[in-house]
């Protein structure tokens, strides 16, 4: 397929995209309009824009969001280190696999809300409650997707790593990372995902400052514009984020896409 055409499909794509967008939103606004949902409950998209604008200009609504967005950050990426540092030790490993499987797979099913208590048990209503929360909710992605990636290496491209006396280290780095990187950086994509969504009900279950504690509260009375607000910006985050890994993908597997 040429260039030119690959341009024209991408652009019909995306103008694909934001028709389907307007469209909802002219539906959206339709609704609201006829008052087919009341307003107490469905806010008008004008609104919702006027809530955000305002938001943002006196400084409340960007300082929430920053702190939501800071908290996955920092979540996201304590998850990314150790589930790839993890997934790298047990992906080499058999034996690693053979003892820990049954280990992970009891974990890995556990949802992160259901350990809130204990982690509040332990840290308290703190910032390190919920970067633990996020962390542990966000490793299991780039945890399983890094030892799919190490322990599906060529056998014979481990066989040739003996024979040239490459070090495990060695053998991690040169050979098993390359070959794992597209399936943590997939996993990568989730966790953020994950991320963002925990530190959201971190926020509400314990009261950390943030969009969820703010959407809670919008709810609680009735202030539907700045609940739609808060929801939208939550879209936006999760939308810039995923942009985000997409471009440090395709910069780190270049090289993979070149040999494609």
């Amino acid at each position: 397929m040429s260039r030119a055409r690959r341009f024209r499909q991408g652009l019909a794509w995306h103008a694909a995209s934001i028709g389907t967008a307007v469209a909802l939103l002219a539906v959206w606004a339709v609704v609201c309009q006829r008052q087919w949902i009341s307003p107490i409950y469905l806010p008008s998209p004008l609104d919702t824009w006027t809530a955000l604008r305002e938001g943002m200009l006196d400084g409340e609504l960007a300082r929430l969001t920053g702190g939501t967005i800071q908290r996955m950050i920092w979540g996201w990426a304590l998850a990314s280190a150790l589930g790839m540092a993890l997934g790298a030790l047990i992906g080499t490993s058999a034996a690693l696999r053979v003892w820990l499987q049954p280990t992970l797979e009891f974990l890995r099913p556990l949802p992160a809300s259901a350990i809130l208590p204990v982690a509040i048990a332990f840290f308290g209503l703190s910032p390190g409650m919920a970067l633990f929360v996020i962390a542990f909710g966000a490793i299991w992605p780039v945890l399983l997707a890094t030892v799919h990636g190490f322990a599906s290496v060529e056998p014979r491209l481990a066989e040739v790593a003996r024979v040239m006396g490459l070090s495990r280290l060695d053998f991690m780095w040169k050979i098993g990372l390359p070959n794992a990187l597209p399936d943590a950086l997939g996993g990568m994509r989730l966790s953020m995902t994950v991320a963002l969504i925990l530190a959201i009900v971190a926020e509400m279950l314990a009261g950390q400052e943030g969009l969820g504690n703010a959407i809670l509260l919008a709810a609680r009375s009735y202030r539907s514009a700045d609940l739609f607000a808060g929801v939208a910006l939550l879209g936006a985050i999760g939308l810039v984020s995923n942009a985000g890994i997409l471009v440090l993908e395709r910069k780190l597997l270049a090289w993979k896409l070149v040999r494609d």
